[in-house]
C-alpha cells in the first residue's frame, strides 16, 4: 500500500459544482483514491467536473491567447480554492466514441504501430520481392495513400435501387407507393406537383400508371434540364403563408439517396437510408477499405489486412513469430518497434480485451470495453507525476478480470502517479489506499462529504452507506426468488448462431429472472440481443428468424423491449420528463386549469419549452444564453427576458397544485410523486422511477448530463409502465443493468425487476455482478473463454446448481452462497 499523504495532498475547498454543497476534501498524492457513494451523490461532479475540469483550464490558460481562441475548454467549476493539483488524464464514461471510423486498433494506437512494423520490416524481409520504400500511411485506411480508391474507404458499394425506392407501384407516389417521398425524407418531394405538371400528368395517379418520362425524372433527375417549380406552404413558427418559385434542375431520388447516405456521419444516421439501398462489400478491397499495399505486402505470411482482422491474442502470438524470424537487417529496426507493440497488446489482454478484433468498430464495443480501450491508450503513455482519473474502470469486468485491472492501477501508482477512481464496486473500493465517500443520498439529498479515510475507516463509519457493504462483502441482493418448478413455462430457442455463439437449444424460464453470466467476450451480449431479443421480436412481428432455426413458447409473449444504456437524448432539451412522456401529461393538467382557460392557453403545446407560443423566445426556452468568450470557456448568462424561467409571463402565471410550469420542472421525481395525484398513468410512472432509485433526479435534468445507468433505469421505468397496461405478458431484456451501480441502487433496481415479474412478465439480464447473478431465478453461464474460445453454454440452472459446477462463474457464486 502507498504511504498515504507522504508526498502531499490535493486540497479542494468550498466545492459547489452541481449538487455539491461547499465540500472541503483532501486527496493524497501517489495513492489510489476511490470516490464512492450512491447514484447522484456527487462523485463525478467532484472528480471530473471539478478536479479534472480545473486542471484542464489551468493547462489551457498557459497557452498564448491566439492559441486559446481555437480551444473549447470546459466551464469553470464552482470552487473557492484548489492546492496541490497536477496535470490530469481522464477516461470519462461520458466521452463515448461513436465514430464508425474508429476501431479498437485506432483507439489504442496498436494499428499505427502495426503500420510502422509492416512499413519498416517488410522490405527488409529475407526473400522479399518488394522494391522501393514503404510508408506507414500506406497501411492507414483513412489516408489518401492507404485507402481503397474504388470505395474511398467506405468498405462497401452502395446503390439506391428503384424497386426499393418505390416498393408499392400500385399506389400513388406520396400515398404509400414510396416511403422516400411519403415519409418526409426527400428534399425534392415538394417539387413533385411541378414536375408532374411539366410532364402533363396527375401526381395522384398510381406509380405504375405514370408516363415513363415522369417516372425516369423522379428517379434519375432531369439530366441538367431545368423545370419551373413552385412550392407553397405555411411557416410553422410565424403562422404565415409562403411561396417559393424557381427554375432548377432536379437530381432525382436515386442520386439524392446515395448522396445522403455518403454524407451521413454515423452508422445510426446511415441506417435511415438502409431500406432504399443495396449494400455490398467493395469487390476491389474485399470490404476492408484498404489499398493494394495493405492487402498484398506480407510479413511472416500475413498481410496488414489479415493482422488487423485478428483478435488481440492472435496478434500477440503473430508478433512473437515475427520477432523469432527476424533476419540481421530487420533485428535492429525490430528492437525499437516490437517491444512497444508487445506491451500494448499485453495491456489489452490484461484488461480483458484479448478476444476483440483490432478492426472492431468503436460503436460496436460495449461501454466497459470502450472504456478499457481508452484506459489502455492513456496508460500506454508511460508518463509519471500525473493524476489519472478513471470513471468506473471495473464496468463490464467479470470478477475473474478484476485482479488484472487493479495490478495495472497499482503499477500506475508505483510509477509516481496519483490514481483517482469514481467507483461503486465494493471489491475495488476495498483495495484502494484512500476512500472519499459522498452522500448520504442522491441529488438534493447528496453533495456532502460523509467520510474520508482508509477503506477500514470507511467500513467502520456509522453513517456511511458504502461502509455497510465494505463490512459485509458477501452481501446478497434481497428479492423473492422464483425457482422454476413443474408449472413453469419455457421459451426455447433452437439452432442458435450469432457472432461466436452457437447452441442447439437455449431454454429461458417464463415469468422468471434469468441472468446470463460469463467473462468478457464469452457471448452474453450476442445471446441477449442478437439471438433472444431479435428472434422474439421477429417472431412476434411475423418476420423470418435470422439467428435461430425456430422458437418454442413464443405464444406466451405479446411484446419485447430492450432496455439499454444509450442516452435518452443528445441535446439539453431532452430530460426525464420529456423522454417518459410525463411532461405531456403534466402540460395537459396545466392546459385544463381554469387559469389557462381564462387566458386562452388551453393548448398543451403552449406549456412546452421546445415549441414557440409559450416559451421565452430570446433564449428559445433554455432559460440561459450562451456567451462565446472566444479563447476562454463559454459563459452562460441567465436570460434577462424570463429571468431563467424559460416561459413568457402569461404562461408562468398559470399554476397547477400551486406551482408554475417551470417550478414543476425543478421538482425531483420523488417530490413530483407526492405533488401529483393523477392521472393514474403519471403517478404510476413517477412511482416506478422513484422505486428503482431515481427519486433524486429532477424532472428537468438535461438528458446529456445523465449517466448510462440513469438512462437505462429511466427506460426500465417506461417498460414497467408498459407492463402495467393491458396485462399482456412481455419480455424485458437488459444488458448489464447492475454493473456500475452502488449496491444500494442495485437493490432498488432489483425491486423494479421483481415488479415486472409480479405482473407476469419475463426478465433476462446479462450481468457480470455476481451479487445480482446469485439472486436470479435461473443462470445461463457462457464460456468457457472469450471470443472463439467462448460462445457455448457451459452450465444452466439455479444459482445453487451453477455454483456447484465448474463454469467460469461457479467459484465466485460459491463464495456468496456457501
Amino acid at each position: 500500500m502507498s504511504a498515504v499523504g507522504a508526498t502531499g495532498w490535493i486540497e479542494l475547498t468550498g466545492v459547489r459544482t452541481h449538487n455539491l454543497r461547499g465540500v472541503d476534501v483532501r486527496v493524497p498524492h501517489n495513492a489510489i483514491t476511490a470516490f464512492t457513494g450512491v447514484s447522484g451523490s456527487g462523485k463525478s461532479s467532484l472528480v471530473i467536473d471539478t478536479l479534472h475540469a480545473e486542471a484542464q483550464l489551468r493547462y489551457v490558460e498557459g497557452f498564448d491567447p491566439y492559441v486559446r481562441k481555437f480551444l473549447t475548454p470546459r466551464d469553470r467549476p464552482r470552487i473557492d480554492r484548489v492546492r496541490g493539483l497536477t496535470a490530469t488524464l481522464a477516461v470519462d464514461q461520458r466521452n463515448g466514441n461513436r465514430n464508425p471510423n474508429s476501431t479498437l486498433g485506432t483507439l489504442t494506437g496498436v494499428e499505427s504501430y502495426l503500420g510502422l512494423v509492416f512499413a519498416r520490416l517488410a522490405p527488409l524481409a529475407t526473400g522479399s520481392t518488394w522494391t522501393g520504400p514503404l510508408h506507414p500511411a500506406q497501411f492507414d485506411p483513412w489516408t489518401r495513400d492507404g485507402i481503397c480508391p474504388a470505395c474511398v474507404g467506405a468498405r462497401e458499394v452502395v446503390t439506391a435501387r428503384p424497386e426499393l425506392v418505390v416498393p408499392e407501384p400500385g399506389l400513388p407516389l406520396t400515398e404509400g407507393a414510396s416511403p422516400w417521398f411519403g415519409g418526409n425524407l426527400s428534399g425534392e418531394a415538394a417539387f413533385l406537383p411541378s414536375l408532374a405538371a411539366h410532364h402533363g400528368t396527375d401526381p395522384a395517379l398510381p406509380w405504375n400508371e405514370q408516363p415513363e418520362d415522369f417516372r425516369r425524372a423522379v428517379l434519375y433527375g432531369t439530366a441538367g434540364a431545368t423545370v419551373d417549380v413552385t412550392v407553397t406552404g405555411t411557416n410553422a413558427k410565424k403562422g404565415s403563408e409562403f411561396s417559393y418559385r424557381a427554375r432548377r434542375a432536379l437530381d432525382g431520388a436515386i442520386a439524392e439517396i446515395e448522396k445522403a447516405y455518403a454524407a451521413a456521419a454515423t452508422d445510426e444516421a446511415k441506417r435511415l437510408y438502409h431500406p432504399f439501398v443495396d449494400r455490398r462489400p467493395c469487390p476491389a478491397c474485399e470490404g476492408t477499405g484498404l489499398g493494394t499495399i495493405a492487402r498484398t505486402v506480407r510479413l511472416r505470411q500475413e498481410t496488414f489486412r489479415d493482422v488487423v482482422h485478428s483478435q488481440v491474442r492472435q496478434v500477440r502470438a503473430w508478433i512473437d513469430a515475427v520477432e523469432t524470424g527476424l533476419n540481421e537487417a530487420q533485428r535492429e529496426v525490430g528492437a525499437v518497434l516490437i517491444p512497444e507493440l508487445r506491451d500494448r497488446l499485453d495491456l489489452l489482454i490484461r484488461l480483458g480485451l484479448g478476444h476483440v478484433e483490432l478492426w472492431r468498430g468503436a460503436p460496436t464495443l460495449s461501454g466497459g470495453e470502450l472504456q478499457r480501450a481508452r484506459l489502455s491508450a492513456q496508460i500506454s503513455t508511460a508518463l509519471t507525476g500525473l493524476t489519472y482519473v478513471f470513471d468506473e474502470p471495473g464496468t463490464g469486468l467479470h470478477p475473474a478480470d478484476k485482479d488484472h485491472l487493479f495490478e495495472i492501477l497499482r503499477g500506475l501508482r508505483d510509477a509516481g502517479n496519483t490514481v483517482l477512481l469514481v467507483e461503486h464496486d465494493p471489491d475495488l473500493v476495498a483495495r484502494a489506499d484512500w476512500v472519499v465517500d459522498l452522500g448520504p443520498g442522491g441529488g438534493r439529498d447528496g453533495g456532502r462529504l460523509v467520510a474520508a479515510g482508509t477503506p477500514a475507516a470507511i467500513a467502520a463509519h456509522p453513517r456511511s452507506v458504502t461502509g455497510r457493504y465494505l463490512r459485509e462483502p458477501r452481501y446478497l441482493l434481497e428479492r423473492a426468488g422464483r425457482a422454476p418448478d413443474g408449472d413453469t413455462g419455457w421459451l426455447t430457442l433452437h439452432d442458435a448462431s450469432a457472432h461466436n455463439v452457437t447452441a442447439a437449444e437455449i431454454r429461458v424460464p417464463l415469468n422468471r429472472l434469468t441472468c446470463l453470466t460469463g467473462i468478457s467476450g464469452s457471448g452474453k451480449s450476442s445471446l441477449l440481443n442478437r439471438i433472444l431479443a431479435d428472434s422474439v421480436a421477429a417472431g412476434l412481428a411475423g418476420r423470418p428468424f435470422t439467428t435461430v432455426g425456430r422458437v418454442s413458447g413464443l405464444a406466451a409473449l405479446r411484446w419485447v423491449t430492450v432496455v439499454d444504456q444509450t442516452p435518452i437524448g443528445r441535446t439539453p432539451r431532452s430530460n426525464p420528463a420529456t423522454y417518459t412522456k410525463a411532461f405531456d401529461l403534466i402540460r395537459r393538467l396545466f392546459a385544463d386549469t381554469d387559469a389557462a382557460a381564462s387566458r386562452g392557453l388551453g393548448d398543451p403545446s403552449v406549456f412546452s419549452f421546445n415549441s414557440p407560443g409559450g416559451r421565452c423566445e430570446p433564449c428559445q426556452g433554455l432559460g440561459r444564453i450562451r456567451l462565446d468568450m472566444h479563447f476562454l470557456g463559454d459563459t452562460y448568462l441567465t436570460c434577462q427576458a424570463c429571468d431563467g424561467r424559460r416561459y413568457t409571463p402569461e404562461v408562468l402565471a398559470v399554476t397547477c397544485h400551486g406551482l408554475a410550469i417551470d417550478e414543476v420542472l425543478g421538482l425531483t421525481v420523488a417530490e413530483a410523486a407526492r405533488v401529483f395525484d393523477g392521472p393514474q398513468t403519471l403517478t404510476a410512472l413517477l412511482e416506478a422511477m422513484a422505486g428503482i432509485g431515481l427519486g433524486y433526479l429532477t424532472l428537468g435534468e438535461s438528458g446529456t448530463a445523465l449517466s448510462g445507468g440513469e438512462a437505462q433505469r429511466i427506460k426500465l421505468a417506461k417498460a414497467t409502465l408498459r407492463g402495467r397496461r393491458g396485462g399482456e405478458p412481455g419480455l424485458v431484456v437488459l444488458d448489464e443493468p447492475v454493473t456500475g451501480l452502488h449496491p444500494d441502487d442495485a437493490q432498488r433496481l432489483v425491486r423494479g425487476l421483481d415488479l415486472l415479474l409480479e405482473r407476469g412478465h419475463t426478465v433476462v439480464i446479462a450481468e457480470h455482478d455476481v451479487h445480482a447473478a446469485a439472486g436470479a431465478d435461473w443462470i445461463i453461464d457462457m464460456g468457457p473463454g472469450a471470443g472463439k474460445a467462448g460462445g457455448r453454454i457451459v452450465d444452466a440452472g439455479t444459482p445453487a446448481h451453477v455454483a456447484s459446477g465448474d463454469g467460469p462463474t461457479a467459484p465466485f457464486l460459491r463464495r456468496l452462497l456457501t
